[in-house]
């Protein structure tokens, strides 16, 4: 796949899947929830105050009538009741409304609840589609882990591997993301991308190829690896994933591509026993619908 349209044709092929959403009450997530619904994607279950959904679906010429609507006016509570339709099996996927992000994770990873394995990793993970590059860009972590440690990297690439494997990559190309493609002794992105790339040669991290430490310039341009004489790398200049060293970097890369790059994309966490939609409350009714394809394409 190189569009994220393609995401939602393939998702559309699997059949409806069951979507609860956490305080889902705001216009850009009822637009998107109501598209999916309409693409044949999902049966809605939306959390949340019923006149206010009512109220917004008019405003939006939305039929109301094609939501089951769970009446609950607190958004810890919605996100508390969607959880647990999750578990219950009463839904396949989960996502978030107009509820700020920690308290979304709060809901997940409580410990009562067991949404999130005892133990687990839990992730985020984005497949971007931008103007400036010719295939779709699956990255992490922008939105959970703040600094992840290197066993949660392998972790990652594990998951950044999944995704390109529903997007059709049989072999992903991971380029982990530092500073500067030269290994640089003091830098810990720069040793442990080395690390990393040195586990994918033996193949300790499964089929993938991963190389690094690559700097992002030299991971998405040919033209620019040529020039700083990269040799012997199958990822630079041409990666299907990338691995950020921390949050800010990929968070800033994340809004970069969709403020200023006019890219798109797709989002979802990862480490949870059923998908999670995690999207900015600022983000686009196209990028919500589009996150909710890429769920519905890995849920079971």
């Amino acid at each position: 796949m190189r569009h994220l349209n393609e995401i939602v044709e393939e998702a559309r092929k699997k059949g409806k899947k069951r979507l609860a959403v956490a305080y889902g009450q705001d216009a850009h997530t009822l637009e998107a929830v109501h598209h999916a619904y309409k693409e044949g994607l999902v049966d809605p279950i939306l959390f949340g105050d019923p006149d206010i959904i009512a109220q917004t679906c008019k405003e939006l010429n939305i039929d109301a009538s094609i939501f089951k609507i769970v009446a609950e006016s607190t958004d810890t509570k919605c996100v508390e009741k969607a959880v647990m339709a999750v578990v219950n099996g009463e839904a396949d996927v989960l996502m978030k409304g107009l509820v700020s992000t920690d308290k979304y994770m709060r809901g997940i990873l409580n410990k009562d609840a067991g949404l999130f394995p005892p133990k687990g990793t839990l992730s985020h993970v984005s497949v971007c589609e931008m103007p400036g590059y010719d295939k779709l860009l699956v990255i992490s972590d922008v939105a959970v882990i703040p600094q992840p440690d290197f066993k949660q990297k392998t972790v990652q690439i594990g998951y950044l591997a999944r995704i390109a494997n529903l997007l059709g990559i049989k072999t992903p190309k991971i380029a982990c993301i530092a500073p500067s493609e030269l290994l640089l002794p003091t830098v810990v992105s720069s040793t442990e991308s080395a690390l990393l790339s040195k586990m994918g040669d033996r193949g300790q991290l499964g089929n993938v190829i991963v190389d690094g430490p690559l700097s992002l310039d030299v991971a998405l341009f040919k033209e620019t690896a040529e020039l700083k004489k990269i040799k012997g790398s199958a990822v630079a200049g041409d990666a299907d994933c990338l691995l950020f060293p921390n949050i800010e970097s990929g968070n800033v890369f994340f809004k970069m591509s969709t403020h200023i790059a006019g890219g798109e994309l797709a989002a979802m966490v990862m480490g949870t026993k059923v998908p999670c939609v995690l999207t900015s409350r600022g983000d686009s009714a196209k990028t919500k619908l589009y996150s909710i394809a890429l769920a519905c394409l890995a849920a079971k």
